[in-house]
């Protein structure tokens, strides 16, 4: 981590155009060097056969498809603004003094993520832009595929006469390496958990660092008496099942009482019924005592509706109206991303005030809670909390801010 330290003092130094080459190089060598990086990758995935359940796996696999994702994510932020210099803003106060509100890069970020080796990717690019320099730790399911990628970036600063210490990756995958990343007082400034439950409260109890809290989605769809029932079983079906095992996926249905002997068996056949035809997975609906009445299905348990299944499975409830919902995500929601499917303004309106997360759609699914659908390029994670950053971070949400004062020879009476 010294190396890291030393290499962000320089990084202030790098001019826009420096940086911009670089991603463009880092996109490039990604395609190219993607034989070796799937050979890698190919070892991760037999490793975790057996280890790692079926839709985790999907997390951890590559392909020529996703790397191809991967660059363009790089190259999708090497053309937005550099943030770093920017002005936020300037006052001339009565004694002639000049003050500056500057945004500058936080410093050295530690990420510590699990198995998304496209994390690696995205990080480095979104810190290296932001003038930040980037220690990661991935998780040992996806470390062989993290390293090649890390390879292949740090290969372009070298190239480019500059710090490979920019760019970072933890060798070590044990508990003692994240411990040191959540303890490194005077190294680390800011530390980002990227993973499951488990992980992001470990940070948060044990980090000695500035921690940012990413990632848990106890995400809602809240289907309103007014709602247009194609329209909300599109929106359902796509927040579930597109990929359950990210962050940004439904894990709870709420539906109007008025509503749900209509729409719940259409429910039913749609995430069970016709996916069993085709051949697909079944969503496996947990149903409280009102919707179990309508469908069966399992009886919800005691944490049901507190639980990130990353699977396919869904909670499902029947609520009084948009009061209850509202009133249940309060409860149960972990403050990631929340939709109402309405056709009344009222209700919309209603449900985008009071409810307390960090996207809330109406008519839409959760699955656009995304840095690269937000126009980030991509994201270093999404932040559930309030301060500094909420939401998708991309390069903005990397830097905090100084005041540049500039006097005439002024002194405080």
């Amino acid at each position: 981590m010294i190396g890291a330290k030393a290499a962000a003092r320089n990084a202030c130094f790098l001019t826009t155009e420096k940086k911009n080459a670089v991603l463009l190089a880092m996109a490039d060598a990604l395609e190219k060097d993607a034989d070796k990086i799937l050979a890698a990758n190919a070892v991760d995935l037999e490793n975790a056969k057996g280890v790692l359940p079926e839709v985790m796996l999907d997390r951890l696999k590559l392909d020529k498809k996703r790397i191809t994702g991967m660059a363009n994510g790089i190259r999708e932020v090497a053309a937005l603004p550099d943030p770093v210099g920017a002005t936020l803003e300037k006052n001339v106060l009565p004694n002639g003094l000049v003050v500056t509100k500057t945004r500058v890069p936080l410093g050295v970020i530690g990420i510590i993520y699990e198995s998304r080796p496209n994390v690696t990717s995205d990080a480095g690019a979104l810190c290296f832009k932001s003038g930040n320099v980037c220690v990661l730790r991935g998780g040992k399911d996806a470390f062989r595929s993290s390293f090649a990628i890390i390879e292949s970036m740090r290969a372009c600063l070298e190239n480019a006469g500059l710090d490979k210490n920019f760019v970072n990756i933890v060798e070590d995958t044990s508990r003692t390496s994240a411990t040191e990343l959540m303890t490194a007082v005077g190294y680390i400034d800011a530390l980002i958990p990227r993973g499951g439950a488990g992980l992001i409260r470990s940070c948060v109890e044990n980090a000695k660092v500035p921690c940012i809290q990413t990632g848990t989605g106890i995400c809602h769809v809240y289907i309103d008496d007014t709602a247009e029932l194609d329209k909300a079983l599109n929106i359902v079906e796509n927040a579930k099942t597109s990929r359950p095992s990210v962050c940004n996926a439904a894990e709870v249905c709420l539906v109007h009482e008025a509503i749900a002997e209509k729409f719940l068996p259409l429910l039913k056949a749609r995430l069970c019924d016709k996916r069993e035809e085709k051949g697909l997975p079944a969503v496996e609906l947990r149903c409280d005592e009102k919707a179990f009445a309508i469908v069966g299905g399992t009886k919800a348990g005691e944490n049901d509706f507190d639980t990130e299944f990353l699977d396919y499975i869904l909670a499902v409830k029947v609520v009084s109206g948009v009061d209850e919902a509202i009133g249940h995500i309060a409860l149960h929601s972990t403050g990631h991303s929340e939709s109402i499917v309405t056709e009344t303004d009222e209700a919309a309106e209603k449900f985008t005030s009071a409810v307390d997360s960090a996207a809330v759609y109406v008519n839409a699914s959760t699955r656009f809670t995304d840095g690269g659908e937000f126009g980030k390029g991509c994201e270093i994670g999404i932040s559930t909390q309030k301060l500094h950053a909420r939401g998708p971070m991309g390069l903005e949400e990397l830097c905090s801010y100084k005041y540049i004062v500039k006097g005439t020879g002024q002194v405080r009476v």
